[in-house]
C-alpha cells in the first residue's frame, strides 16, 4: 500500500514522463485507430488546462491559452490527427524542461551535501588552555569565538582563524589543485578540506555566514532566476497570444471555415520553442555547477557567449583540479646506491597507494603510466602533512627491503 501511494505521488509531482509516452503512443496508434488520435488530443487538453490554470494562479504569461484553443479546436473540426501532434509537442516540451530542472536540483544536492553538518567544539573550560573535552555539536550551534577541531579530511565547517598550522585542500573553493598551507592565525574558510594533521580554528563566523553557505546560496539564486532572454520571451508571449487570436478571427471571417483558424492556432502553437530558452540555462547552470564552476544566474551565463578575452586573476586558478607529477628530481650527485627515477618513482607509488593525502592519487597515476610495478607496503607509519614510512617488496623478490620505502 505504500509503495502504491509513493508511485501516485511521484506521478502527481512528475507527470511528464507518463504523459510523454502517452501521447507518443497514442499518435503512433492512430495510423491504425483514427479515434486514438482523438484520445490523444483530449489527454493533450486536459494537461494543458491544467498547465494553463496553474500560470493564471501564480498570474504569469504563458501561451499555453493559444495550445488549449488549437486542442479544443481540432477536436471541434474533427482533425484528431493535429490534436494528437500537438499534445505530443507540449509533453515532449514539458519533459524535456522537467529533466533539466532535475538534473539541476541534483547537482545543488550534491554541492548541499558536501556541507558539514556537524562541529567538534571544545568545552568552554578547555577553550583557553586547549584542555578539556570535545563536544560534537549541530554546525548550526556554532558561534563566533567557539574554538573546533578540525581531523584529517575532514571539511572546514566555519569560517575562522587557524590556531597552529594548517594544510588545506582548497581546489572547491578557488580551482587550485594543490594544498595550501596556513600558519597561526590565517584566514581558513569553510568548504576547505584539511589535507593535513588536525587543528583547531577559532569561529570567525556562523555557518549560515561563512564562505561556503554563501556559495550555496548563489547556486540556488542561480538556479531560480531568470536569464534576460527567456524574460524576454516572456514579454513575447504576451503580446503573442492577443495577435494569434486577433489573426485566427481574422482568417475565419474571411474564409468562413472555422478549419481556417483552428490552422492559424495550430501553427502559432510555440511552446516547444519558448520552453528552449530556460532548458537552456538550467542546463548551463547545471553543468556548470558539477564541474565545479558557479555561475551567478542566467543573465552571467548568456553574457558569456558575448566574451572574446577571458582574464584570471592568478597562476594556476585555471586547471583540472587534479594535481599530477611533473617530473621526478634525483639528488645532484647522486648518492652511492641510491635508487634511479623509475625506482624512486616505484618506492613512492607503491607506498602512497596506501596514503589518504591529496597528493598520493598523483603519485600513484605517475607510477602506473610509466608501466611500472607496485606493490603495497607494510608497516605503514604516516604523520600527517610531514611524511610516510613503510616497508615493500621489490618486484622481482620475495624478502622485504631493509631500508623500507620513504616518502617526505
Amino acid at each position: 500500500m505504500q509503495t502504491r501511494r509513493s508511485a501516485g505521488r511521484r506521478w502527481t509531482e512528475h507527470p511528464e514522463p507518463t504523459l510523454f509516452a502517452v501521447t507518443s503512443a497514442l499518435v503512433v496508434a492512430g495510423f491504425a485507430a483514427r479515434p486514438l488520435w482523438t484520445a490523444g488530443a483530449a489527454v493533450g487538453l486536459g494537461a494543458a488546462l491544467t498547465w494553463l490554470v496553474a500560470s493564471l494562479r501564480r498570474r504569469e504569461p504563458t501561451v499555453d491559452v493559444i495550445a488549449v484553443l488549437a486542442l479544443g479546436g481540432s477536436l471541434a473540426v474533427d482533425e484528431p490527427l493535429a490534436g494528437a501532434v500537438i499534445a505530443w509537442m507540449l509533453a515532449t516540451g514539458r519533459l524535456l524542461e522537467e529533466r533539466a530542472r532535475t538534473r539541476a536540483r541534483r547537482e545543488l544536492s550534491l554541492l548541499v551535501g558536501r556541507a558539514p553538518r556537524t562541529a567538534r567544539r571544545r568545552t568552554a573550560d578547555g577553550a583557553a588552555d586547549g584542555t578539556g573535552t570535545l563536544v560534537e555539536v549541530d554546525v548550526d550551534e556554532v558561534r563566533r569565538g567557539d574554538v573546533l577541531l578540525v581531523g584529517p579530511g575532514e571539511v572546514v565547517p566555519v569560517d575562522g582563524h587557524a590556531v597552529a598550522v594548517a594544510t588545506l585542500d582548497e581546489s572547491a573553493l578557488s580551482g587550485e589543485p594543490l594544498p595550501v598551507e596556513h600558519v597561526a592565525g590565517d584566514e581558513v574558510r569553510s568548504g576547505a578540506v584539511n589535507a593535513g594533521s588536525p587543528f583547531e580554528l577559532v569561529a570567525a563566523a556562523a555557518a549560515a555566514d561563512s564562505t561556503y553557505a554563501r556559495i550555496v546560496r548563489l547556486v540556488e539564486q542561480a538556479s531560480a532566476s531568470t536569464a534576460p532572454f527567456v524574460r524576454t520571451a516572456d514579454r513575447v508571449a504576451l503580446a503573442f497570444v492577443p495577435l494569434t487570436l486577433a489573426l485566427a478571427g481574422g482568417a475565419w471571417m474571411l474564409s468562413a471555415d472555422p478549419v481556417r483558424a483552428v490552422a492559424v492556432l495550430v501553427v502559432a502553437t510555440p511552446c516547444p520553442l519558448l520552453l528552449a530558452a530556460p532548458i537552456a540555462i538550467i542546463s548551463g547552470l547545471s553543468r556548470a555547477t558539477r564541474i565545479g564552476v558557479v555561475i551567478k544566474g542566467g543573465a552571467v551565463l548568456e553574457r558569456l557567449a558575448a566574451g572574446r578575452v577571458l582574464l584570471l586573476d592568478k597562476t594556476g586558478t585555471l586547471t583540472r583540479g587534479r594535481p599530477t607529477v611533473r617530473d621526478v628530481v634525483l639528488a645532484t650527485p647522486p648518492a652511492r646506491g641510491a635508487p634511479d627515477v623509475d625506482a624512486l618513482l616505484r618506492l613512492a607509488a607503491g607506498l602512497d597507494q596506501v596514503s589518504p593525502h591529496v597528493l598520493a592519487a598523483a603519485v600513484v597515476t605517475a607510477g602506473r603510466s610509466r608501466g611500472l610495478a607496485l606493490t603495497l607496503p607494510d608497516a605503514v607509519v604516516e604523520q600527517p602533512g610531514l611524511d610516510q614510512r613503510g616497508r615493500g617488496q621489490a618486484p622481482d623478490q620475495g624478502a622485504h627491503r631493509p631500508d623500507g620505502q620513504h616518502v617526505g
